[in-house]
């Protein structure tokens, strides 16, 4: 594995090390109230540009278009150049080569679960806590399990504006009927695997057609097995990525669980891509849906009477699978002590106003937001924020995370075993050869 950025000399100039990273933050921190609390009018050539890279469309980028207007009006000092790329294997291209270039962006957005390849391989700026104490975005304003996934080798490399974790939505209506409500009108969540089946199954008894809608190709096959798995005790990776220590029995325990959903009791389509599942939970045809947080934009748009809960607890623990947007700091080709003070203003910033990024279904991880009496009010996230205390981040490898191989690898070999075109322990040793492979083939970066 490729030595820590410290070790890796930015084009044009030395290392830019911890301690001289901190020494320039520090000389900012006696003028920091002043810059922070807006100017006015402010000179044009008293002006600090600011590029921000992200990959957010739809809802999402509308919202961060919003956040973004709000920060602009706040700091009339810094000028935001944000531009949006289509999400995906292309963002993490050109993100990593414009810090090889050395013309990246001063801010970009990240999945966390895409750490692994970026930081070791030299691509990001290292961060001090201590200098983000400062900017009001220490590690004690995050959970400590979601702030252990921004580090890399005892140092953050991150600073994660939200979790997004994989829950279950159910509609009202539906479940009203099948009797699964309590008194209190939510849901009575179900323990168990023969307890969640039944609940679909009682749903299914109302909608006449599905119990759950959920994605069964793509991607969404990986996110169910990963929190299932994790909640087995299983681990597909050793801590350090090198090693498949994936453990048969639990894996194969899972994936019958998976194809009994479609293949056995049928409570779920077998073939099913994503729009389709959302849609057939929108139009009620399903009482229940597997997603991310994501979809709570479409389902209040689409009128739903809905509601969602962390991920049932099917073998012993409420674990399930989650990903984070992050802010990161792309590798320069030299220090800039102005654009260092822009950019943590900025994220300080972001974090601070996320009960607007929270809206659109994310669980905001600064806590300061995350605790708010305003987050508590929002419905349903706040009813699923629970899910965000132990969420299931992808295993630490350069092929894993958000758009990566690993999660296309798996969703094949899964998506075979819920179509039934393969038993559980062919998808499984489907998934082991790929996974092997992917341990044998060099780092890209």
């Amino acid at each position: 594995m490729v030595g820590g950025p410290e070790n890796v000399p930015p084009m044009g100039g030395a290392p830019l090390t911890r301690r001289r990273l901190l020494q320039g933050a520090t000389a900012l921190a006696g003028g920091l109230a002043a810059s922070s609390a807006g100017f006015g009018t402010v000179a044009a050539q008293d002006r600090r540009e600011l590029r921000f890279w992200n990959l957010f469309g739809g809802g999402d980028g509308a919202r961060l278009q919003e956040m973004q207007a709000a920060f602009s009006t706040a700091t009339p000092d810094i000028d935001l150049e944000a531009v949006t790329f289509a999400w995906g294997p292309p963002y993490y291209t050109k993100l990593a080569m414009s810090a090889v270039g050395g013309r990246p962006p001063a801010v970009a957005v990240l999945h966390a679960s895409r750490l692994p390849s970026y930081a070791p391989a030299g691509l990001l700026e290292p961060l001090d806590p201590a200098v983000l104490t400062e900017y009001d975005i220490g590690p004690d304003k995050f959970l400590p399990e979601v702030w252990e996934g921004m580090q890399f080798e005892g140092s953050p490399y991150a600073i994660p504006l939200d979790i997004h974790p994989f829950i279950m939505y159910y509609n009202t209506e539906i479940c009203q009927q099948a009797g699964l409500l309590g008194p209190d009108g939510n849901l009575v969540r179900p323990q168990g695997p023969d307890a969640v089946i039944d609940a679909f199954r009682r749903a299914q008894a109302v909608t006449g057609e599905l119990g759950l809608t959920y994605q069964t190709n793509g991607v969404q096959p990986w996110r169910l097995f990963s929190g299932l798995y994790a909640q087995t005790g299983g681990q597909v990776l050793s801590p350090d990525g090198s090693e498949l220590i994936l453990d048969d029995v639990k894996a194969t325990q899972v994936l019958e669980f998976m194809a009994e959903l479609t293949v056995g009791s049928k409570v779920a389509a077998p073939n099913q891509d994503g729009p389709a599942s959302v849609a057939f939970f929108s139009n009620k045809s399903g009482g229940f849906h597997l997603n991310g947080g994501w979809e709570v934009t479409t389902f209040e748009t689409e009128g739903v009477p809905f509601s969602a809960v962390p991920f049932p607890n099917v073998f012993g623990t409420d674990q399930t699978w989650a990903d984070s947007h992050v802010f990161v700091l792309p590798r320069q080709p030299n220090e800039d002590p102005d654009r260092l003070d822009a950019s943590l203003r900025f994220i300080s910033f972001m974090l601070q106003n996320s009960l607007t990024w929270a809206e659109g279904g994310h669980v905001p991880s600064y806590m300061p937001v995350a605790t708010s009496p305003e987050f508590a009010a929002l419905q349903p996230q706040a009813n699923y924020a629970a899910a965000a205390e132990g969420p299931v981040y992808d295993p630490r490898a350069w092929f894993s995370g958000a758009a990566a191989p690993l999660q296309e690898e798996a969703g094949a070999a899964f998506g075979s075993v819920l179509n039934g075109q393969q038993t559980p322990q062919q998808g499984l040793a489907q998934f082991r050869a790929a996974m092997e492979d992917m341990l044998r083939t060099p780092e890209p970066l």
